[in-house]
């Protein structure tokens, strides 16, 4: 693919390749915009505007006319188009002049049903919303069930109603019309289909849809060749069919439990953006926020270690954090930095899993929440013990907690700890 500069004076012409409906401009802003963000859906809705409502193609505009109307650079307009690109919303042609002329289809974004069968879509959504927001969102979209229990059809067949005719009118009608999702294959079919049993495969088993099926879940779950046919062997029928349903759990099964050891993709994300404190707090404690927030629970565990590898057994308690309990990224660093002060730099499992649960109960998702909830709960603890006990307490705490980070006479000990925290992810 050529490389093009993208110029003010280059020109665009819009093309519609759809129906577009006042449901699609909802779709757009309830399950696009959380991914591709509200820049790259104006872009999509200027195109739409660019339209006269009784045509299907556009006046010639300049993209200094997309720059006055969107009050932004020409990179981020860039940017935002290629976001348009690869959800599927628009294709992009080009052709070299002077000045440079571009045509861009615009196509219909996908309906609810669509977008949460979409096993790509599906889970970048809820990772961008959280699963709070997208259980509501399904919930909305989800279609209101009807009992017919007693009713009989009767709905006219196309043969009782017409008659056929030897000759058809001909004419070029526009539909609603999407593109559908393209990537570059992330297995080897040759080798996939040589690797299973013969006789079992049939020239149904790998319809266009199963490939697209089989592309998508390995590029979401990380998966080679190899690992997909093991997957399928689980998921085959005795006649060579694979039921897609069967397909997805087989395939979320063996990446939450049978990696052999490796980690899944969960363990190296940082905290989604919409979880994250607003940027400005250069507090020491504000910047220990951000450390945890921008560092993935891998490379802040890898930290502990003085940038050893860690053990299998610490990582997989991360795994039990991100995947079974759904804790946050910035959540789970919170609860590490805060397991290890308090218990001598050990991960006692059963410590940590009784305070993930405590967290996940009360529904903490980011770090300044785990951060207060922590210094709260040892705050309780300690007094209560003192009481019980009559003896003082071991009160070595994470620098972050209140008591200490607020503070300007630090101890040295507390200093050093502090600014090592920050040196590491700062430079």
């Amino acid at each position: 693919m050529a490389v093009v500069t993208l110029l003010p004076a280059d020109k665009y012409t819009v093309v519609n390749k759809t129906i577009l409906t006042e449901q699609d401009r909802k779709n757009l802003v309830s399950f696009y915009e959380p991914i591709i963000g509200a820049t790259a859906v104006s872009l999509y809705l200027t195109f739409w505007r660019d339209l006269d409502r009784y045509t299907f193609v556009s006046a010639d505009y300049t993209h200094h006319h997309l720059m006055t109307l969107l009050k932004t650079n020409l990179e981020t307009i860039k940017l935002s188009r290629k976001a348009l690109e690869a959800m599927g919303l628009i294709r992009t042609y080009f052709l070299a002049g002077e000045p440079n002329n571009y045509v861009y289809e615009l196509y219909s974004p996908m309906s609810p049903k669509e977008f949460f069968a979409n096993p790509i879509f599906n889970v970048v959504l809820y990772n961008n919303i959280g699963a709070t927001e997208y259980e509501l969102l399904k919930k909305e979209y989800s279609p209101l069930s009807f009992s017919l229990k007693g009713y009989e059809e009767v709905t006219a067949m196309f043969d009782e109603v017409f008659k056929s005719s030897n000759t058809m009118p001909g004419f070029d009608a526009i539909g609603r019309e999407e593109i559908p999702l393209t990537m570059h294959d992330q297995v080897d079919f040759d080798l996939l289909i040589s690797s299973l049993p013969k006789g079992l495969v049939t020239e149904r088993t790998f319809n266009k849809r199963i490939r697209a099926l089989i592309n998508n879940l390995a590029f979401v779950y990380n998966l080679d060749t190899l690992k997909m046919v093991e997957i399928l062997r689980m998921s085959m029928n005795e006649t060579g069919s694979i039921d897609k349903d069967t397909l997805r759990i087989q395939t979320r099964k063996y990446y939450q439990y049978n990696n052999h050891g490796k980690l899944p993709t969960l363990v190296y994300r940082s905290q989604p953006e919409y979880l994250k404190s607003p940027a400005g707090d250069t507090s020491k404690k504000g910047r220990i926020i951000e450390v945890f927030e921008n560092t993935s629970p891998y490379d802040f565990l890898k930290s502990k270690y003085q940038n050893g590898n860690p053990t299998t057994r610490d990582l997989k308690l991360l795994e039990y954090l991100l995947i079974d309990v759904e804790l946050k990224p910035a959540v789970v660093n919170v609860l590490v930095d805060y397991v290890l002060k308090k218990n001598n730099n050990k991960l006692n499992t059963a410590f940590v899993e009784t305070i993930a649960g405590q967290w996940k109960r009360l529904g903490i998702e980011t770090a300044k929440d785990a951060m207060e909830v922590a210094e709260k709960e040892h705050k309780k603890y300690t007094n209560k013990l003192k009481k019980e006990t009559k003896k003082e307490v071991n009160n070595e705490v994470p620098v972050w907690f209140d008591e200490t980070i607020g503070k300007e006479n630090l101890s040295e000990k507390e200093e050093l700890e502090l600014e090592s925290i920050l040196k590491k992810y700062e430079d």
